[in-house]
């Protein structure tokens, strides 16, 4: 599968498609969490840290929005980022009523594309889904083309869409397809170090610059973060596929452990490293690919790669 967005040429210099951040990762989360607070003073947050009530007839408007550009900013991205990509998100909790009543079940498999201008609220998409429980829809078709429409309207909130929510829906026939499997590289978790740092310190990556470069494939399943909105861990395995100056893995083995207290939803986490990664080490190509366990039924494996290249399979881990 390829990506389902235009490609457009990525700067071969990193000055060209970044600038160096602001401010230290620490800081830029207190803003991230005051700009939340804001939000939920002005009644904008939706259900977002909510009790929240069941809908189970179609709700569109559940679908609630959030911006990317403000966290790009925070982390010295400019509008148009120096990587593509996309999201993939798994839903294992959809079901609808046919037209004699009878409810059918689906996995659905969504693909976001990282250039929209809003990414979904987890949490306001699993509710979205709740709605569909007791409605009627003619048949699977019909079911797919109101995701994909409301889901592509929401990603590009207030503009022309410029690219479209893909989804696949899998029939319980279709299952067996849906088997765990873990991600290929070399583990890093392999290194007995010792580790000290629990807020994302780029000071941690180094790479041998003056020296031949090497393409690798590396691993870990020590990912963790925090829910910006409920302070609940979020778990993941994440592979990182380079070619350029050889990366320390000990030293990104550090990095990625020094997410473990940081607040923030999944998809600037894998920017962030994707980010941090391509100033501090100079790759010639990068990939980073991030398997979030679920939550609500619902999985998040987000991908950014510098180059135009097909997404990773759209498969789950065992722990996803």
């Amino acid at each position: 599968m390829t990506l389902p967005t235009s490609m457009q040429p990525i700067p071969n210099s990193v000055s060209e498609g970044l600038d160096q951040p602001k401010e230290n990762s620490e800081s830029g989360e207190i803003k991230a969490i005051m700009d939340l607070k804001e939000l939920r003073e002005k009644g904008e947050l939706g259900e977002l840290g909510k009790a929240s009530a069941y809908i189970n007839t179609y709700a569109p408007q559940l679908l609630f929005p959030i911006e990317r550009a403000p966290t790009r900013a925070r982390m010295g991205i400019r509008a148009t980022p120096s990587f593509l990509g996309a999201d993939l998100w798994t839903a294992y909790e959809l079901s609808w009523l046919n037209k004699r009543g009878k409810p059918e079940v689906c996995i659905a498999r969504l693909i976001v594309p990282c250039e929209s201008t809003h990414i979904i609220e987890s949490k306001s998409l699993k509710l979205y889904f709740n709605s569909f429980n007791s409605t009627q829809f003619e048949n699977k078709e019909a079911v797919k083309h109101a995701i994909e429409q409301d889901l592509t309207k929401a990603i590009w909130r207030g503009t022309q869409p410029k690219g479209q929510v893909f989804t696949e829906l899998l029939s319980p026939q279709e299952f067996h397809a849906h088997l765990p499997r873990e991600l290929d590289g070399l583990s890093l978790d392999r290194l007995d170090l010792e580790c000290s740092i629990y807020i994302p310190d780029p000071d941690l990556l180094s790479s041998s610059t003056g020296e031949q470069p090497v393409k690798e494939t590396l691993k870990s399943d020590l990912l963790k973060s925090n829910c910006l909105v409920t302070g609940q861990p979020d778990w993941a395995s994440v592979q990182i596929s380079y070619y350029g100056p050889q990366i320390d893995q000990a030293g990104l083995l550090r990095y990625l452990v020094s997410f473990r207290d940081q607040n923030e939803f999944h998809e600037p986490c894998v920017e962030r490293i994707f980010n941090d990664i391509w100033t501090r080490c100079k790759p010639v190509e990068l990939s980073v690919f991030a398997c979030f366990t679920r939550r609500g039924g619902i999985d998040i494996s987000p991908f950014r790669t510098s180059k135009p290249q097909g997404l990773p399979k759209h498969h789950r881990t065992a722990r996803q």
